[in-house]
């Protein structure tokens, strides 16, 4: 589908850096507006959740902060930077829904605030972006600070915690309790803001808030934000 929005800014960068909590709707939301803006889609959680899988199943010790970076470093990764092509392998090997399981989400924290795995993910961020042409959207957790603190658009996606709770339950089909939503939703979000600070919106950084929005709202509301750089 060609949209107007696929016209912005042709021939010049458009890096849309978006964060946001866990259950904020951040990467439907991303991966959305990247379709609009006809530009690839980077789900950089994804790359989190393949390392934990890696790790998991060499039976790596998550408290070795060396031997996880290690993992982190030897991982043979390959990711689809492509909207509509959810795509993750690993040595070759499709495991883009064995990182969704829920022994990879309970870990993948662990990994996530390991220091020397975040580094070797961001330097595999950045270079996504700059292969991607610097026509991309990229989401996570630290991209509008620490990934792509230049990009042209940096967004904070956020929602109250009644919001996220209810969307993740939706989400998993109403097969978690309460209890396990909460631990995936709000103990996880406890843990990463030990290592980057994604509730807060650093200075430059717009904040959509999607409490009261639906999913069109949402993305109309993104895409309002990247319209009104793109014009200036």
């Amino acid at each position: 589908m060609n949209t107007p929005d696929a016209q912005f800014r042709l021939g010049k960068s458009l890096v849309v850096a978006i964060d946001g909590p866990s259950g904020s709707g951040k990467s439907s939301i991303s991966r959305e507006a990247a379709r609009r803006l006809h530009a690839a889609y980077l789900d950089t959680g994804a790359m989190y959740r393949a390392v934990t899988l890696h790790c998991l199943e060499l039976g790596v010790d998550f408290s070795d902060a060396a031997a996880v970076e290690r993992a982190a470093r030897d991982l043979d990764l390959s990711i689809s930077t492509r909207p509509d092509a959810d795509s993750v392998r690993v040595a070759g090997t499709d495991v883009t829904d064995a990182i969704r399981e829920s022994r990879v989400t309970e870990a993948v924290s662990a990994v996530a605030t390991t220091l020397g795995a975040r580094s070797e993910l961001i330097r595999r961020q950045r270079q996504i972006i700059a292969d991607s042409g610097h026509r991309i959207v990229a989401e996570g957790r630290d991209i509008t600070t620490v990934v792509a603190p230049d990009a042209e658009v940096r967004i904070l996606l956020t929602a109250s915690e009644e919001a996220r709770l209810r969307r993740r339950g939706d989400q998993l089909g109403g097969t978690q309790t309460a209890e396990q939503l909460r631990q995936q939703v709000v103990a996880r979000d406890a843990k990463d803001s030990t290592v980057v600070n994604f509730r807060q919106a650093a200075d430059g950084v717009v904040t959509v808030d999607s409490s009261d929005l639906d999913f069109e709202q949402t993305v109309t509301a993104v895409l309002d934000v990247v319209r009104s750089v793109s014009h200036q």
